[in-house]
Parts: C-alpha cells; structure tokens; sequence
C-alpha cells in the first residue's frame, strides 16, 4: 500500500507535498473528502505504538473543544480521529510497511 493522507487546506501539507517528488507512485487521499478508515488507523497505531501518536493537538477544533486540560486514554484519541478528521496528524505517508507522520520520507 502506498498512500498519503493529507489536507488539500493545509498550508503545511502543500508545501510538504509541493517539495516530495515521489507523489505520481501514491495514492493522494485529501482527508476531508475522504475520511481515513478505522483498519488504517489501527494499522498506524501499530506501527506508531499509540494513537495519540497521531493525534494532532494543534488542531483549531482541539483548543476550541477545550480538550487541552483532558486526560484521554488511547481508545478516546482513536475516537477522536476517527470522528474528525483534523484531530488526524499530517500529512501521513504509508510505503509498504514503513509510516511517517507529519514528514515525508
């Protein structure tokens, strides 16, 4: 499987994206039109060793919830993502078997 996840909206994302020259051998999935599934989330948390290692706490919607004083456990922040895409850390690449978050490899 080679996938990268990210968000077309996310000045971060085009400009990872824009310098990563291997982009015609991934499959570009925008996260807001297309939500990650759950078997993908599960697949990066086994390989990141916890969800909240894809968790992105500077989401706007993060500090609007007023989540920041909360303590979640690794089933809330899996929830989380899965019920709102920009809790999802990115841009997410997937090669294979090797994953990076937030970076392009």
């Amino acid at each position: 499987m080679k996938r990268i996840y990210y968000l077309s909206s996310c000045d971060t994302c085009r400009r990872i994206m824009k310098e990563f020259n291997r982009r015609d051998e991934f499959e570009l999935i925008d996260i807001k039109t297309s939500n990650i599934d759950s078997k993908t989330i599960d697949f990066l948390r086994e390989k990141t060793g916890s969800y909240e290692a894809l968790f992105s706490k500077r989401a706007i919607k993060y500090k609007t919830l007023g989540l920041k004083n909360k303590n979640f456990s690794d089933q809330d922040f899996r929830q989380l993502i899965v019920d709102e895409y920009t809790f999802l850390k990115r841009p997410v690449l997937i090669d294979g078997e090797k994953v990076a978050i937030g970076k392009l490899i």
